[in-house]
């Protein structure tokens, strides 16, 4: 099976969001995520977890990063069909603005 990089990225941080969420919001959350990580089952490598602020580095130094990612996850499936058909439905999309960024993992030659 192919394995594939699947990226959260919203117009709101993921830090952001979880300050603004009550207790009572924030465990409607999560019982969302977990039933459709109950639904895809066993494409699910590494449910992943939401993401800080980061840091891009270049030439010229670091700085803070600019890319609006706020999650990921790390699926296996057959094709990427079958991925993106594990990622119908997804509770990330119910966020306004949200969208799912899908990356097939290459095979490095000679490893």
């Amino acid at each position: 099976m192919t394995k594939y990089m699947v990226l959260y990225t919203a117009p709101q941080s993921a830090e952001s969001a979880m300050q603004d969420s009550s207790p009572e919001s924030a465990s409607e959350g999560m019982k969302v995520w977990m039933d459709w990580a109950e639904k895809a089952g066993d494409g699910i490598v590494d449910l992943g977890t939401p993401l800080g602020g980061g840091k891009e580095i270049g030439t010229s130094g670091v700085s803070d990063s600019a890319a609006d990612v706020a999650g990921y996850t790390i699926l296996q499936a057959d094709s990427m069909d079958a991925a993106l058909a594990l990622l119908e439905g997804h509770p990330h999309l119910m966020m306004p603005g949200a969208s799912i960024q899908v990356y097939e993992a290459l095979e490095i030659p000679g490893m």
